[in-house]
């Protein structure tokens, strides 16, 4: 494979980072300069370490030159961060005030026409004294400071560009962007630059995201990637993008744990497809989905449950009502269940733990319950239509069963959904409650099935002890699925008891 410079992209080095090194494809081209810019706070300082201690773990000489960090300030950021600095040679160059108010002009033109700053001298005196084959430039707006206007500032950093470039260096430049606003000229400079952002939402933790702006000769993954700062560094979550996955598989169905749903739904869902169960809250729509995931656990497939709504024991507690041992299935690793914070976790995060669920702990059948609150965790929300597009579209080409919950606004009557991802889903299943003799009571009905065959009834139904028990089609009835049914049968179609459910 090759690069757009026509090396081989085997000849990458590492950034330290396997998120950002996903993005690039492999890496950075070895012996250039690249940048690393976003405002205070978003994280520059971490990707740059871990920039370096890759090169350390590997043998390398590493520099680590700080002109607005203290070295004792980088150390308790590795130490939080359960990080060894003793490989990597730290340089404290913080300018004095005297040298701030030094009146001799800091210019610097290409080594052999002018005499160096003293900032910049220190800094290539040192670097030939290491010899390192990575360093780390932090940060260029002291430089910025001393050179005093851009014209100088710009011929530093070109000066500072060849001499690296003759001694076989990668470098990373920071930069906290406190240059004027549409100041490119580090852009033009270097041979990459990544854009770290902070981004503030009106509630919940901060978001942090990532965007290659540029790098030569190397075909990146474009857009923004969220990426967030844990124990251990930063961890980037690549932009999923779903015709990059395909596993091969038998389009087989998968049974639902009822006989009658599954004789609905044509012989039940494929491998492949994503089903969409909608309706008002208290429907049953999760209750079926347990169902649906227990009759995999049953057949020794793992099941991956995100639960954005719900604790464990709440579900736990309606799998016991519905005579399902969902707890058991836990324990032994079948049902792999988790609790999603939606205003703790990106959209970015989220799609990673669910490449995790599939491709590490290899789960056949995903349970998001509900879009409702993947709404939530977005902070965007025009945006929630495509997330959801590439992650079913992945699942898809995992050969994953894929089962959505969205609950609509209103109980009864007109009822409407946050938002439609109905064209998105290979079959619909409608959950609606209805009235009948002073009774409430649930009917379901299959409104599409994609892949085939579906039966265009409407039914009662009912979830307890005994599992998914349904009636005959309802055609005594009209008007169910728009809230305001009418009855003109007799009694017998309906079942008995008092048709409890559970969301």
């Amino acid at each position: 494979m090759q690069d757009g410079s026509g090396r081989n992209s085997r000849t990458r080095i590492s950034t330290g980072n396997p998120g950002l090194d996903d993005i690039l494809g492999g890496g950075f081209d070895p012996h250039r300069l690249y940048l690393y810019e976003g405002r205070p706070g978003a994280g520059k300082t971490t990707l740059a370490l871990q920039f370096l201690l890759d090169g350390a773990r590997n043998g390398e000489r590493v520099l680590y030159i700080t002109l607005s960090e203290s070295q004792r300030e980088l150390e308790l950021v590795a130490e939080r961060h359960g990080w060894d600095l003793s490989a990597v040679e730290v340089v404290e160059m913080v300018p004095s005030e005297e040298m701030l108010e030094q009146e001799q002009e800091m210019t610097l033109l290409h080594p052999a026409e002018v005499e160096l700053g003293q900032t910049t001298r220190r800094i290539l005196d040192r670097v030939e004294q290491v010899n390192p084959t990575r360093v780390v430039v932090d940060s260029l707006s002291e430089l910025r400071l001393l050179a005093q206007d851009s014209l100088r500032y710009r011929r530093q950093v070109l000066a500072l560009k060849q001499f690296f470039a003759n001694r076989n260096c990668t470098v990373v430049l920071l930069d906290d962007m406190t240059s004027h606003e549409g100041d490119l000229q580090l852009h033009s400079i270097s041979h990459g630059v990544v854009l770290l952002e902070q981004l503030v939402i009106d509630y919940g933790a901060e978001r942090r995201r990532m965007r290659v702006i540029k790098m030569r000769g190397i075909a990146f993954r474009g857009g923004f990637h969220d990426m967030k700062i844990v124990h251990g560094g930063i961890e980037v979550y690549p932009r999923l993008v779903a015709s990059e996955h395909h596993t091969e598989f038998i389009g087989e169905y998968t049974p639902s744990g009822s006989n009658e749903l599954d004789r609905m739904l044509g012989g039940g869902l494929e491998r492949g497809t994503n089903a969409l169960l909608i309706g008002a809250a208290g429907v049953g729509k999760s209750s079926l989905t347990l169902t649906y995931a227990m009759a995999a656990a049953d057949r020794g497939e793992r099941v991956a449950l995100f639960a954005f709504d719900e604790v464990r024991g709440t579900v736990v507690a309606r799998s016991q009502a519905l005579g399902l041992d969902l707890e058991a299935a836990m324990e032994s690793g079948r049902v792999l269940f988790q609790q999603i914070d939606p205003a703790e976790m990106s959209p970015g995060e989220f799609a990673a733990i669910v490449r995790r669920r599939v491709e590490v702990d290899g789960a056949r059948m995903v349970v998001i319950d509900s879009l409702n609150g993947y709404l939530n965790a977005m902070p965007d929300g025009r945006f929630l239509i495509l997330q959801m597009h590439e992650l079913l579209s992945y699942l898809a080409q995992q050969g994953v069963v894929t089962l959505l919950v969205l609950a609509q606004h209103g109980m009864v009557g007109v009822t409407e959904a946050p938002v439609d991802l109905s064209y998105l889903s290979d079959a619909v299943l409608m959950l609606r409650y209805f009235e009948h003799a002073g009774r409430v009571r649930r009917a379901i009905s299959v409104m599409k099935k994609r892949s085939g065959y579906h039966e265009p009834t409407v039914r009662e139904f009912q979830l307890g002890p005994g599992g998914l028990l349904l009636g005959p089609p309802l055609s005594g009835f009209s008007g169910v699925l728009a809230g305001v049914p009418t009855y003109t049968g007799s009694d017998e179609p309906l079942l008995p008891g008092d048709g409890r459910a559970g969301s």
